[in-house]
């Protein structure tokens, strides 16, 4: 314990960001690094509990108490240690992780949580800067080699582990870069790329090998996956995005997020949008569809790209500013919050239902329209009914639909190879990771569904643990999920 009176002294510090006016002229990212002595006051604040709930929201296990320890006592290295035994890539996860950690802190019962996230963030951002991470191959290698098929957070985790385990790991992406989601659906004011290819340079540097514009079941044979490689990962991601059928859908101007993302991230990354047409909020009247973290990506971009009105549409009601009753601690405290890309700007609107789009003769969007709801049960089921007289119109010049995803994309790979999908839509897996077809397994959201980024490195972690047993009968792979 750092600082045995530290919760009871020292208050939580918010970490510092841009000034908005500056932030929302560019594409860097919004927070600012917290001034050292600072962030040791602030690991101060951790009491060590006895029982340290905060490894409870963690996926990973962090060594969060232990970390928070060394860095109030000035020992990042060794707290950097600490931090990578458990999580291969915490300069993304202290980026983009909502920090379930800080849901189930103690300290949360009756005070602000310790900022657990941050001060991982900055221990892998000091790690970097001062030359402590360094490429580490495998002192040995054991002639199997695995493919993984996706290069997105799980993906690349269980490339990273197995080839600490000494196995020859190819990595493939369909995209034209690495990185999957991280690479084209975060936008850069939230994760500048820079720092997911130091990442990715560095497991270049320790043998991964990555190929991109491969895609698996398009121009790449599934069945010569599984005759060429001792094991196959699946872990492709839950692409498939929830559409809104109601009345003039087809009507121009109406994107899902991620067309509209990563048409941005491409533009950041300097590629050539001319065809087809990029996709851009200037001069706009912008609605977003999607109350989540995506929805305040498509927020952020849209005010950096000078849209003229932004509205941010939720089904369900506005949360509560403090946990409700039924909401209890440790449990992930459902309430409201103000992401960064709310403080720039914008107008969210909750309980509220669209009905339809309307056109201009050239069928492009010009409105939404909506009714308000409210929350009832249905047969012992959460319903949303229509609140009579309470419809109404939206000017709509780009719409964006961010209401999540429904799963893994089908045909293509996953009839190729004739895996096994559940009732919810995903890659079906037993306890060893292994899909119905021996030699495939699968980890992240193509199991699971869309979730965190957290459960994805997790999962990675894990069925790498299991693909290494597999291979050579035992593992000493760390896994968290088992």
């Amino acid at each position: 314990m750092g600082k045995v009176t530290g919760f009871l002294e020292i208050r939580r510090q918010k970490q510092p960001t841009r000034p908005i006016h500056e932030r929302v002229r560019d594409w860097r990212e919004v927070y600012l690094p917290y001034e050292r002595e600072t962030l040791q006051n602030q690991a101060a604040r951790c009491m060590d509990c006895g029982i340290p709930f905060c490894h409870q929201g963690c996926p990973l296990g962090n060594l969060i108490p232990s970390w928070n320890d060394l860095v109030y006592h000035d020992r990042w290295q060794t707290a950097l240690e600490r931090l990578h035994a458990t999580n291969n890539f915490p300069e993304w996860t202290g980026r983009l992780c909502p920090a379930p950690c800080e849901g189930s802190c103690v300290l949360g019962l009756n005070d602000a949580p310790v900022t657990i996230k941050s001060a991982e963030a900055a221990i892998i951002d000091r790690g970097f800067a001062e030359g402590w991470v360094t490429p580490r191959p495998p002192a040995r290698r054991t002639g199997r080699h695995v493919v993984v098929v996706g290069s997105g957070p799980a993906g690349l985790a269980a490339a990273d582990q197995l080839n600490r385990a000494g196995h020859a790991v190819t990595v493939l992406e369909r995209a034209d870069r690495i990185g999957g989601l991280l690479r084209y659906g975060i936008p850069e004011f939230k994760l500048e790329k820079h720092v997911l290819d130091r990442r990715l340079d560095l497991m270049r540097r320790e043998g991964i090998e990555f190929r991109t514009s491969c895609h698996v079941g398009i121009d790449v044979p599934a069945d010569d996956l599984v005759r060429d490689f001792d094991a196959v990962i699946l872990a492709g991601g839950a692409t498939e995005p929830r559409d809104l059928p109601v009345p003039g859908r087809e009507l121009q101007g109406i994107h899902f997020a991620m067309e509209y993302l990563t048409a941005q991230n491409r533009r950041c990354e300097g590629d050539d949008l001319s065809s087809p047409p990029f996709i851009s909020a200037e001069g706009k009247d912008v609605i977003i569809i999607g109350g989540g973290d995506t929805g305040a990506d498509c927020l952020g971009t849209a005010i950096r790209q000078g849209a003229r009105s932004i509205r941010q549409l939720e089904l369900l009601p506005q949360p509560p500013s403090e946990r409700a009753a039924d909401n209890p601690w440790p449990q992930w405290p459902n309430v409201f919050r103000v992401s960064p890309a709310h403080e720039e700007g914008g107008e969210r609107l909750y309980s509220v239902s669209t009905q339809r789009f309307a056109g201009d003769a050239d069928g492009r969007v010009t409105a939404l329209h909506a009714v308000r709801v409210e929350l009832v049960a249905s047969n012992g089921r959460p319903a949303f009914a229509p609140i009579p007289g309470s419809e109404f119109e939206l000017p709509a010049d780009l719409v964006l639909l961010a209401m999540g995803f429904k799963g893994p994309e089908r045909g293509g790979m996953l009839d190729q190879l004739g895996v096994r999908i559940t009732e919810r839509g995903t890659v079906w897996r037993d306890e060893q990771w292994m899909t119905s077809v021996p030699r495939v397994f699968t980890a992240g959201d193509m199991q699971r569904g869309q979730s965190l980024i957290v459960w994805a490195i997790a999962e990675g972690r894990s069925c790498a643990r299991a693909v290494d047993a597999y291979l050579m009968g035992d593992s000493d792979l760390h896994a968290p999920l088992q």
